[in-house]
């Protein structure tokens, strides 16, 4: 049991797409000291929080997290489609050709 718990903290610390997301682009963002992972594919994207947000954090960390998309992608959130909280959202984008 001593050596599951080490293993299951270590497990936590990466972000993992989801499955539609395999072999999308990943990147690495750090704002105001809290780490992201954006995944992209194609027209769809995928945020990851990572760490963890405290009570009253959660308004101010979606909206990075919106903020971060065309940022991250060069590409504009069809903001309809965006599904998810502020640990992971989802979304479909309009990319310039």
């Amino acid at each position: 049991m001593k050596t599951l718990i080490p293993l299951l903290l270590l497990a936590a610390c990466g972000a993992s797409p989801a499955p539609e997301f395999m072999g999308a682009t990943r990147t690495d963002v750090t704002i105001s000291g809290r780490d992201y992972t954006v995944f992209q594919k194609g027209e769809r994207v995928e945020v990851i929080r990572l760490g963890y947000a405290r009570r009253g954090e959660h308004q101010d960390i979606r909206a990075t997290m919106i903020e971060l998309i065309p940022r991250v992608t060069g590409c504009k959130l069809r903001e309809t489609t965006l599904t998810g909280d502020s640990g992971e959202m989802r979304g479909s984008l309009d990319c310039p050709a």
